[in-house]
């Protein structure tokens, strides 16, 4: 009897060490974070940081431990990402994304991260509202005006983004191609700057995302002829969706978490489940409201299909509009 007692005892023992050598066992739902977490953003200001901030914030607040922002610019968010794809896998090095992960990840193949293998979803935030802008000087009122101006002078159009490759320049690409239209790309230095061109009447529009836009206007410096998004945004009611002008017309890429890879599965669980708690404060609603941004959280298994789709469609586009992959 005493021998099987010690038998029985050696294994329950033996087993316990086993697993708690395992990555992430000790390390679980209930006892996440112990530590300091690090959310790597991009630069300063961008609505990727803004949301990285104040999502963190309010981690830190309920969880007990500090959440901090490290901003890491350059390469398009590449350097940002390769941050994260090389930390450990335990939940406390955490990338805030947003669209262009995707694009980085369909114009180039020499990125030094695999964008599929190299990271686990954690969960969605949601999306920005763009919005589809011209100077009141150029005389169009409507999407159908803007078309048909440019179906009447192919290749003397100009539309303007924050650089190639930039999500306002992929949303200027989605919307030559969906509208049939001969348009010239030129890219600039940041959205600032390129609503900057779009005001002093050298490029004919832009599609920025809604918050860096809507002061402008709403001072009537711009105006908007459609809001990129599945319905009206309730800043600007007036303003149709784009879908209403051009039936089936989409847009992909969202702002999320991304973990690296093998980091466990009830860590992942966990921040997912703050993030939906957080964005569901009636304050981070009210504030999100203000910048165009659309709440829509979701599981790291969700999270993980919505990347690999909006890749696969950022990949076709960029076939389409014939821009070079890298």
């Amino acid at each position: 009897m005493r021998s099987l007692l010690k038998a029985t005892l050696a294994t329950v023992i033996t087993t316990s060490i086993t697993a708690a050598s395992l990555p992430g066992f000790a390390q679980t739902d209930r006892s996440f974070p112990s530590k300091p977490v690090r959310l790597v953003a991009v630069s300063v200001g961008s609505q990727n940081d803004i949301l990285a901030r104040l999502i963190g914030s309010k981690m830190s607040e309920s969880w007990g431990q500090p959440v901090v922002v490290e901003n890491r610019t350059g390469a398009g968010g590449a350097i940002a990402a390769a941050v994260v794809a090389k930390a450990a896998p335990d939940g406390y090095t955490l990338l805030s994304q947003s669209a262009q992960f995707a694009i980085g990840a369909a114009l180039h193949s020499n990125l030094p991260y695999d964008p599929l293998k190299d990271f686990a979803g954690v969960t969605q935030f949601g999306f920005s509202t763009t919005a589809l802008v011209v100077a009141p000087s150029l005389g169009v009122k409507s999407v159908k005006d803007l078309i048909a101006l440019a179906q009447a002078r192919p290749g003397q159009m100009h539309f303007s983004s924050a650089g190639a490759g930039s999500g306002m320049h992929m949303n200027g690409e989605r919307f030559r191609l969906a509208a049939g239209i001969k348009v010239v790309h030129v890219g600039f230095k940041g959205a600032s700057e390129a609503l900057i061109e779009v005001l002093a009447g050298r490029v004919h529009y832009a599609v920025p995302g809604l918050g860096p836009a809507l002061p402008l206007i709403k001072d009537g410096r711009l105006v908007a002829l459609a809001v990129i998004t599945p319905q009206r945004s309730p800043l600007l009611p007036d303003v149709p969706a784009m879908v209403e002008v051009l039936p089936g017309y989409v847009t992909e890429g969202s702002f999320g978490l991304l973990a690296p890879a093998r980091t466990p599965r009830p860590i992942l669980n966990r921040i997912s489940n703050e993030v939906r708690r957080i964005l569901d404060l009636p304050d981070v609603k009210e504030r999100l409201q203000t910048m165009g941004f659309v709440p829509a959280p979701t599981t790291p298994e969700e999270f993980d299909k919505i990347l690999r789709a909006d890749i696969e469609n950022f990949s076709r586009l960029v076939r389409l509009a014939g821009l070079r992959a890298q």
